[in-house]
């Protein structure tokens, strides 16, 4: 895969999957501007990368804030020239029973993860249009998009969500050459899934592939999706789960 002289932006990039596709695309070529809401932690990650010998520009801010993204991909576009790949993989998760849930949780949950998505898409589609060039995005959806987790009703509904979000956009950018695609990760071993006690051992315990996915796993899919290997796969969802999704036991 050659992503020489493209560029590209990735939201809740500062850890985890999304530094994975940063470090992984400029290693490739790509000219990466690495995004979260974490200032110290998105510069000290693209400071990481830089030093490995790849472009990457820290754009640190919220990337639910629809002023915020359109800012971002005219920084972009200022430095470069254009835009071609929009990953839009910032997202929260909080845990709650249904019954219960807090209205402040779940509309932290919609704004940032449907919201943020929504508004990085449809500032990198209007850029692409213009440019005329086409272009790839990429939304990070979730196996719990796919099967129900417990105390993870919101969560799930926003993955699901996006992942239907990319099949509309088919319908309306495709003429401009620009591709829609998920990747929806299953249980991905990060520096934050780590901490959690007994992780590893429990995931490893019933993923049929016998661990969990490493972050290369993911990020792995994730390139493929935006490369011109898949120029014509638009609209759909790789579930990257080590078959997880095929069985379906609980974790708990």
């Amino acid at each position: 895969m050659d992503f020489n002289n493209k560029t590209a932006i990735v939201t809740g990039a500062g850890c985890g999957i999304g530094f994975e596709m940063c470090r992984q695309l400029t290693l490739q070529g790509a000219t990466v501007f690495l995004n979260d809401v974490d200032e110290p932690l998105c510069i000290s990650a693209a400071e990481k990368i830089t030093a490995a010998g790849g472009k990457c520009i820290p754009m640190p801010g919220n990337s639910s804030d629809e002023h915020f993204v359109r800012e971002m991909v005219s920084a972009a576009v200022a430095q470069t020239g254009h835009l071609d790949i929009a990953i839009a993989n910032a997202g929260i998760t909080l845990f709650g029973e249904f019954l219960s849930y807090p209205a402040d949780s779940l509309f932290k949950v919609l704004h940032v993860n449907i919201g943020g998505t929504f508004f990085l898409a449809q500032a990198a589609c209007l850029q692409m249009k213009q440019q005329g060039t086409g272009g790839a995005l990429l939304f990070t959806s979730s196996v719990t998009g796919h099967q129900a987790h417990k105390d993870l009703a919101a969560y799930s509904m926003t993955k699901a969500a996006l992942e239907m979000l990319a099949k509309n956009l088919v319908a309306e950018v495709s003429q401009s050459g620009i591709r829609v695609n998920t990747v929806a990760p299953g249980a991905t071993a990060t520096e934050r899934t780590l901490n959690d006690p007994g992780y590893e051992q429990v995931w490893s315990r019933i993923t049929p592939m016998g661990r969990p996915a490493t972050v290369s796993d993911i990020a792995d899919a994730a390139l493929f999706l935006v490369s011109d290997k898949a120029k014509h796969i638009t609209g759909q969802s790789l579930v990257v789960d080590g078959g997880w999704t095929v069985t379906s036991p609980s974790p708990f």
